[in-house]
C-alpha cells in the first residue's frame, strides 16, 4: 500500500464519517489524488448523507454511519445534547436551549429524524422530540470531534439564521 493511501486510511480510521472536502483539506492532497486512492481502498464504506459524501472504516453499521455523518454538524450535536435525558421535549424549548431559530431546528431535525436519531411524536397539535437510541447516540458523540472548518461553517449558518429570524 502506498504511503498516500495509508495516510488516507489512517485519517478515515481516526475520523469515521469524515466528509470528502475535510479529508482532502486535512491531508493537503489534491481532489483527484484522494479520489484515486479512495477507489483503491476496498473496505472503506461510502455514504451520502445530507448532500455530503462521508467515509468510514469497516465495523460501523448503517445507523452508526448515518448518525456520525449527521453529528459532524455542530448544531445537530447541540440538538442531540439538548435532547439527551429529556423525554418529550417541545421543539420551541429545544430551539431556545440551543440558541437557534425554529426554522434552523427543523432543518436539522429533518436529517436527524430521517437518520432515525431523533423521533417526533405527535399527539393532536402537540409535537415532542426524543432520541431514538440515547445511549448509542451519546457514544457516537464521543467519536465526533469537529475541525475548525466544520465549526466555522456551523457558526456562520447560525449567524445568518439569527439575522434573518423575525423578532418574537
Amino acid at each position: 500500500m502506498s504511503e498516500t493511501r495509508a495516510r488516507i486510511r489512517r485519517r478515515i480510521e481516526r475520523d469515521p464519517g469524515i466528509h470528502f472536502r475535510a479529508l482532502t483539506r486535512g491531508l493537503e492532497l489534491a481532489t483527484g489524488q484522494v479520489q484515486y486512492h479512495l477507489g483503491r481502498l476496498d473496505d472503506v464504506r461510502v455514504e451520502r448523507v445530507s448532500g455530503r459524501t462521508h467515509y468510514y472504516p469497516p465495523g460501523y453499521d448503517a445507523w452508526e454511519r448515518t448518525g456520525l455523518a449527521l453529528l459532524r454538524r455542530e448544531t445537530a450535536r447541540d440538538i442531540v445534547a439538548a435532547l439527551y435525558g429529556v423525554e418529550g421535549a417541545r421543539p420551541d424549548d429545544v430551539a431556545d436551549r440551543v440558541g437557534i431559530a425554529r426554522s434552523t431546528l427543523e432543518h436539522h431535525l429533518d436529517g436527524l429524524v430521517a437518520g432515525d436519531v431523533v423521533e417526533k411524536h405527535r399527539d393532536g397539535t402537540r409535537v415532542t422530540l426524543s432520541l431514538v437510541r440515547p445511549d448509542e447516540t451519546v457514544a457516537l458523540l464521543g467519536t465526533v470531534e469537529p475541525g475548525l472548518a466544520e465549526r466555522l461553517t456551523d457558526r456562520f449558518e447560525c449567524l445568518v439564521d439569527s439575522l434573518l429570524d423575525e423578532p418574537r
